[in-house]
């Protein structure tokens, strides 16, 4: 697919101007209302990546009681991921699987496949690394399939304008897309939103958000074995490479940048930050291991984010949001339960309690499945494409500033034309891979004040 030249944009302009710039041409036509699968009861679904965020997407979706719903294709670059996945979802749901060995499909092009055993109105699951969410959601959009697709959506300036049009696009179709940002549909989240805006902590000055913690996933790697080509090694360790995934950066610390944005009611505008390596031994990621943003709202607010990868330190996983008047628990050990609370003050004690959720919380990784599949069925608009795309651009943004040295700001992420992996949708097994390694076989790292134009 050749993409066209991107113009320069500001995010004030972009909605504005998104009508003129150019868009898939297998996206014209006429738009048809889609109320779910083929005018029946069923939705069938396809997964596309079956490591554990997809199984646990997939799961969701099948959890979900507004009507009958099946899991009818698979779809994966490795055969162990996929076998274990329908292993798992076979034996959970005995009545819900229905992914016969001719919808088992292995490959780089095996989301086609999968995609063109639904019918129009039913679901695809988008759980690939994120580098191949624009190529896949354009398929999707193609064969008016709704769509449900995990964070992040984009990891550069480039893939982030071409998903916006892409979401104007699947809206024309009527089609319904949800975004794994499930934070957004936390019960508890909500009403603290709701009573932040309506000022019950004064004036909102300060956020702290953090994730500390010990490596996880495909934080670090080590050097690429014998056998198996870059290409290959870089997907099935995609947290380690930031044109798969945006790094350990984007995968791990969007949650929190988001839930934070959503009680400011804003994104903000610019980024400045500092990281670094430390007892990496042979490991050749991209990563670093520790990060500090410092992100600013139009309004002078501060959003404060501490990201760690190292064993062996204090560990913390929540966000706070302070006012004039008193303190928020925004999250406090991780995504779920949120214990959203609110305090008199700036000091979080028993006796400065106003307000706290009620425990226990529902799962909001189930509800942001039960609010997709309720607007499939009932045909209401439902498409959170924007947003997420939205959000993703500020974790990057964050991560360019750290990665770089430099002050970031929107505009400059947005037009950012350092694309990590251009022509993607090309890729075969046999391709080398967006990223090569040096005669030594590491690959590039950020330079914080070398390298300030682009991330490597």
């Amino acid at each position: 697919m050749s993409q066209p030249p991107i113009p320069l944009v500001t995010r004030r302009n972009f909605i504005k101007n998104t009508g003129r710039l150019a868009t898939v041409s297998a996206f014209a036509g006429v738009t048809l209302p889609l109320v779910h699968a083929a005018g029946s009861d069923l939705l069938q679904v396809a997964l596309i990546g079956c490591g554990g965020r997809g199984t646990g997407a997939a799961g969701q979706a099948l959890s979900t009681k507004s009507g009958p719903i099946k899991l009818v294709a698979m779809a994966d670059v490795f055969a162990p991921r996929l076998t274990s996945s329908l292993a798992r979802l076979s034996k959970q749901f005995v009545d819900q699987v229905t992914v016969p060995v001719e919808h088992q499909f292995l490959g780089l092009d095996a989301y086609k496949a999968a995609m063109d055993v639904l019918k129009p109105g039913d679901i695809v699951i988008l759980a690939t690394p994120p580098a191949f969410r624009w190529a896949h959601f354009s398929y999707a959009i193609a064969k008016r399939l709704h769509v449900f697709m995990e964070k992040p959506l984009t990891v550069d300036g480039p893939t982030s304008q071409r998903m916006l049009r892409l979401g104007e696009a699947a809206a024309e179709k009527s089609l319904k897309v949800g975004v794994g940002l499930m934070c957004r549909h936390c019960r508890g989240r909500g009403e603290l939103h709701d009573r932040i805006q309506q000022g019950e902590i004064g004036d909102l000055i300060l956020m702290r958000a953090y994730r500390m913690h010990g490596p996880v996933g495909y934080f670090a790697s080590p050097p690429k074995p014998p056998g198996k080509t870059d290409l290959m090694y870089q997907i099935e360790r995609f947290h380690s490479f930031l044109w798969a995934s945006g790094g350990s950066f984007s995968d791990f610390y969007i949650h929190n940048i988001d839930e934070c944005c959503w009680m400011k009611d804003a994104w903000p505008v610019k980024a400045q930050a500092s990281g670094g390596r430390h007892f990496r031994g042979d490991n050749i990621d991209q990563n670093f291991d520790v990060y500090s943003v410092e992100y600013t709202f139009a309004d002078g607010a501060k959003l404060f984010l501490e990201g760690r990868c190292m064993p062996g330190c204090i560990p913390d996983h929540s966000s706070h949001a302070q006012g004039s008047k008193g303190l928020a628990v925004i999250s406090e050990k991780g995504h779920i339960p949120s214990r959203a609370a609110i305090y008199r003050g700036q000091n979080k004690t028993p006796e400065n309690l106003l307000w706290a959720f009620p425990q226990p919380e529902p799962n909001p990784y189930q509800l942001e499945w039960d609010d997709l599949v309720n607007a499939i069925r009932q045909d209401q608009p439902y498409n959170e494409v924007k947003r997420g795309v939205e959000a993703s651009l500020v974790t990057s943004m964050g991560r360019m500033a750290a990665h770089t040295g430099q002050i970031i700001t929107y505009d400059q992420m947005l037009n950012c034309q350092h694309e990590f992996a251009p022509g993607l949708d090309t890729l075969s097994v046999d391709s080398p891979a967006p990223l090569l390694p040096d005669a030594t076989g590491r690959y590039p790292v950020p330079q914080p004040g070398i390298v300030t134009t682009r991330e490597y």
